[in-house]
């Protein structure tokens, strides 16, 4: 089994061998330390290729595509601004005040990939893909065209998170039908009433089969 360099390691052979990749170290405060790799939409294929065919890497298994839905949330930070204020005598001065103000920062789609070498017998090295938020802006790069077990994986994060995954040669759900709305895995998910959820299409077949089969 063969050393698998640390994520800062692989941060700079990335950006050493591909100019203009963006690659960020995302770290993991847990007991396994699993620290991550998050990539930029332009360049996220040929890292993976590097990854893939380095020889001293030769990460060729791609074991686990996962999705996370990140919720907006506010943040509030202290700012100092100048303001008109009565002064002791009655007039107004100009006075440097301290304010408290709230931000909304949008959330984000990820889609997460645990890479291993079936190869060195190494790994994992984790990837990650970000959107540019959760409405309109869900899109990233698809990595099936690098490892073919992220097919079925990539149409699950679509089905489930809404996460959609360019250049991916079969986009379409995998679990949910086609016609349904909405994404089941989102954090502010809500479930449709019973009653408004389109049949299945073995449940329509199973009712008429039972048709049929009455005498």
């Amino acid at each position: 089994m063969s050393a698998l360099p640390t994520v800062e390691d692989l941060k700079a052979q990335i950006e050493a061998s591909l100019p203009g990749a963006a690659v960020t170290v995302i770290p993991n405060g847990s007991p396994s330390a699993q620290h991550s790799l998050l990539l930029d939409h332009e360049h996220a294929r040929a890292v993976a290729l590097f990854l893939r065919d380095h020889p001293d890497l030769r990460l060729d298994f791609c074991s686990l595509v996962t999705g996370v839905d990140w919720l907006d949330t506010e943040t509030t930070e202290k700012i100092k601004v100048k303001k008109m204020v009565a002064g002791p005598d009655g007039s107004e001065i100009e006075q440097e005040v301290e304010e408290t103000r709230k931000m909304k920062v949008p959330g984000y789609l990820e889609a997460i990939y645990h890479l291993f070498s079936m190869e060195k017998k190494h790994g994992p090295v984790i990837l990650r893909l970000r959107t540019a938020n959760r409405t309109d802006q869900t899109h990233v790069p698809s990595l099936t065209p690098v490892w073919r077990s992220c097919e079925f994986q990539e149409r699950e994060a679509f089905d489930l998170y809404g996460i959609v995954f360019d250049g991916h040669p079969d986009l379409r759900r995998i679990l949910m039908w086609e016609g349904f709305q909405d994404f089941p895995m989102r954090k502010d998910y809500v479930p449709p009433a019973d009653d408004s959820l389109a049949p299945l299409p073995f449940a329509s077949l199973q009712r008429a089969s039972t048709k049929e089969a009455r005498p």
